[in-house]
């Protein structure tokens, strides 16, 4: 079975979920566009204690409970020192590349609300004027943020109101190309959500109701391992929709949908794995099956939290994982695709 799932919803979805920022635990500004794309399409949210959001549908049978998880966190900074000039220092929330993100605009959020723009450079910012400026290496020691206002002293940042502990996010840069490219910051995890909530329309458009009980959640923890670590009661599947990889040995391409049977943790659940598989198949979406070295999910997280869930994980395949990422619409259809093959279990 074949899903049209509309593409431009897709991509108009994911370019204002990319758009805002969320990097890990701060879900102050996402929450709100979760629960206008929910409410839009018929359904409230609620949220727990870890500010996980959750969608619930009804299935035609409410015996079994199964959940997709979209994390809502991206890679991002913590003020981690004032200096005495004026400038900050950072350290890195989530695996984040310090290589890829120099140059790079940023917008700092202090605790009171206020917003500054500023950016993330190399303290050896100019060949002109460092002679080892293109030998430097690009880490949290090496890397600082110029605000974008007159000052000179931590003194001065301190009067804006800015402090250590305050978030500096990176803007995402999206661009989507004529023949359908994606280049943009924190398509993992934007792109999966929008597919996610291409799925969502795709079934609210067309009056079908999943299999089974079915909640989609939207943690802010995965970018630190502990996403998924709580499962609410009565779920028995948790699968993830997360990004999947592009590079040597690795099995994923930026057209298809990719299926992970192992990552660094271990094996995900070989019956649900091997039912994703063929759901892919009897949906003819182009997939591949993969394994993850240096990579967890959510998925295996719910694993060793101890819940008792079987688990799975599926999602697009990007270049440049956590930095400037890159992939294709298609890849995005097809993860939609699947997920109305398996919340449907056709």
């Amino acid at each position: 079975m074949k899903f049209c799932v509309d593409k431009q919803y897709l991509l108009d979805t994911f370019k204002e979920m990319v758009s805002v920022h969320s990097p890990t635990e701060y879900h102050q500004k996402f929450d709100s566009v979760l629960k206008k794309y929910a409410e839009n399409l018929g359904y409230c949210v609620t949220s727990d204690n870890k500010n996980t959001v959750y969608i619930s549908i009804d299935g035609q049978d409410n015996s079994k409970s199964v959940m997709l998880s979209a994390h809502a966190d991206t890679v991002g900074l913590l003020v981690r020192a004032i200096m005495p000039n004026g400038t900050l220092r950072v350290k890195a929330v989530g695996g984040l590349n310090f290589a890829t993100v120099d140059g790079e605009s940023v917008v700092i959020y202090t605790r009171d609300g206020r917003e500054y723009t500023g950016l993330i450079i190399c303290e050896k910012h100019s060949t002109h004027v460092f002679s080892d400026a293109s030998k430097t290496c690009r880490n949290a020691d090496t890397m600082m943020v110029i605000i974008d206002e007159k000052v000179d002293s931590a003194e001065d940042v301190r009067a804006l109101g800015i402090e250590v502990g305050d978030y500096v996010c990176i803007e995402p840069r999206c661009q989507i190309t004529q023949s359908g490219f994606i280049k943009s910051r924190f398509i993992d995890n934007k792109g999966a959500i929008a597919s996610v909530f291409a799925a969502i329309k795709y079934l609210k458009g067309n009056n079908l109701k999943p299999k089974y009980n079915t909640v989609f959640s939207f943690p802010y923890c995965e970018e630190i391992g502990i996403g998924g670590r709580y499962v609410p009661e009565g779920i028995s599947e948790y699968v993830g929709v997360d990004i999947g990889l592009i590079g040597p040995e690795q099995n994923g391409s930026e057209y298809a949908v990719s299926i992970c049977a192992g990552d660094i943790v271990g094996p995900y659940s070989y019956d649900l794995t091997s039912r994703i598989i063929n759901y892919a198949k009897k949906a003819g979406c182009d997939y591949r099956v993969d394994t993850y070295r240096v990579y967890s999910s959510d998925a295996n997280s719910a694993a060793r939290g101890g819940n008792n869930v079987s688990r799975a994980l599926f999602g697009m395949a990007v270049y440049g994982s956590h930095g400037m990422e890159r992939t294709h619409v298609d890849s995005l259809l097809n993860t939609s695709a699947l997920i109305l093959a398996y919340v449907l279990d056709i």
